[in-house]
């Protein structure tokens, strides 16, 4: 089996110099800038959520369709995303990815134009096809970017750029699209004055991924630029073997579960935020003012990566996992049961707790994979599922109790098996 190379230093294992080289701060830039991208443009979909929901007035298991599809996109492309990298490389790889933001982007045209539910989805799951891709490329190229023993802190480091883009994506995108709600809803409306409404209140969406759009596309030729600029790659060859055989391996397998549980405890909460700081015995806000908010939820994970980089450093990465899950649950029950500004930042707080665990659960996970890191990747990005299933899970428990704090209960548990699975890998492979 071959062996990965140091991206660090330019050498292979053996202590061969590399072919070509690139240096290790550039490189570290530009994948922390793909973090900071593909991180943002996630974090967008809890504003748009709430959007949505009053055009097209639907209740929150239809309104979590949204991120049912944008997280569809991960079982479906992880595989192929991961054999894709693996044939044309890393930056060719990113490339391809953020092309297909674009054109995901792009496709909220004819969504706004249609004024139909459906085609929103679509043009959602075109985009987070493309993220797929460049997160296949950016978790394996972070973690092989210096000692294995150091993986964990290195790669929470760059998720940190992640929080950046999902703290400052939700506050400027609150201003631009749920702060253009007109007085009337759809509610009040039918037959071609609904159509109307729904047409020109979505042009509100289209705006801010115009401009995406145009940034993905600058960012991708820049890539391009460069592709030939890292050192020589190591996969291995055999691609019967993407995912599927790691599975086997107890570490890997649990790891991979709880992935799923994590990205949907994580959006779960996430996509309702601004529903549940609406009601009355919470903070009573408005639309915009809940979704600026947000940018709390993420800035709190922000906070803890970089926080966290030093302390998994020193502290073993699973005991901190087991930690920061166990004060999730805390803050859920804190949440749920309290009123008013308590009750809110309660549930913001969770933003710091979730803050280490998917780069601290990737790591435990992939451990000396060595040269089947991208293979690794794909399966994890394949776990990233867990974003489809449980939000939607936690729409229908909303919908069918009448309570967004039992609706809760359900990321409550994805974080009782994480926190499990903490202590299970809190000594190295």
């Amino acid at each position: 089996m071959a062996l990965a190379p140091d991206l660090a230093t330019g050498k292979n294992p053996e202590g061969t110099q590399n072919a070509s080289h690139v240096d290790a701060p550039q490189l570290q830039l530009f994948v922390m800038g793909l973090f900071f991208i593909f991180g943002g443009i996630t974090s967008l979909n809890d504003v748009i959520i709430p959007k949505l929901k009053e055009l097209f007035t639907l209740n929150y298991t239809q309104a979590m369709l949204v991120q049912f599809c944008f997280f569809t996109a991960y079982a479906v492309i992880g595989i192929p995303g991961a054999r894709l990298v693996k044939r044309i490389g890393y930056m060719r790889g990113a490339v391809a990815g953020l092309l297909a933001m674009m054109v995901g982007c792009l496709l909220f045209i004819p969504a706004s134009q249609s004024a139909t539910y459906a085609v929103f989805l679509l043009a959602l799951f075109v985009l987070a096809s493309g993220v797929v891709v460049v997160q296949v490329v950016a978790n394996p190229l972070i973690s092989l970017l210096g000692p294995a023993r150091t993986a964990a802190g290195r790669l929470t480091f760059a998720q940190g750029f992640n929080a950046l883009g999902t703290t400052l994506f939700p506050f400027a995108g609150s201003a631009l699209i749920l702060g253009s709600l007109a007085k009337v809803t759809a509610a009040d409306l039918s037959g071609p004055a609904l159509d109307a409404y729904r047409t020109a209140e979505s042009f509100a969406i289209v705006k801010g991924y115009l401009g995406l759009a145009v940034v993905l596309a600058i960012v991708a030729g820049a890539v391009w630029m460069f592709r030939n600029r890292l050192p020589v790659e190591k996969h291995d060859e055999d691609a019967s073997l993407i995912g599927f055989d790691l599975l086997k391996r107890p570490r890997f397998g649990l790891g991979a579960l709880c992935i799923f549980l994590y990205v949907g405890a994580e959006v779960s909460i996430g996509s309702l935020i601004v529903s549940y700081l609406k009601q009355a015995h919470v903070m009573g806000l408005d639309e915009a003012s809940a979704g600026k908010l947000i940018s709390f939820y993420w800035g709190g994970a922000m906070i803890g990566r970089f926080v966290g980089s030093a302390v998994l450093r020193a502290v073993s990465p699973g005991k901190v996992l087991a930690f920061n899950a166990l004060g999730a649950i805390a803050l859920i029950l804190l949440s749920t049961q309290s009123v008013g500004l308590v009750s809110g930042y309660a549930l913001l707080a969770i933003g710091l707790m979730n803050s280490i665990m998917f780069p601290t659960i990737f790591s435990l996970a992939c451990e000396k994979l060595g040269s089947r890191a991208a293979d690794g990747s794909g399966l994890i990005n394949v776990a990233i599922f867990g974003g489809a299933v449980m939000p939607l899970l936690t729409g229908s428990v909303a919908d069918m109790s009448g309570s967004l704090a039992i609706a809760l209960a359900v990321p409550a548990v994805c974080y009782g098996v994480i926190a499990g699975y903490g202590w299970y890998a809190r000594r190295p492979a």
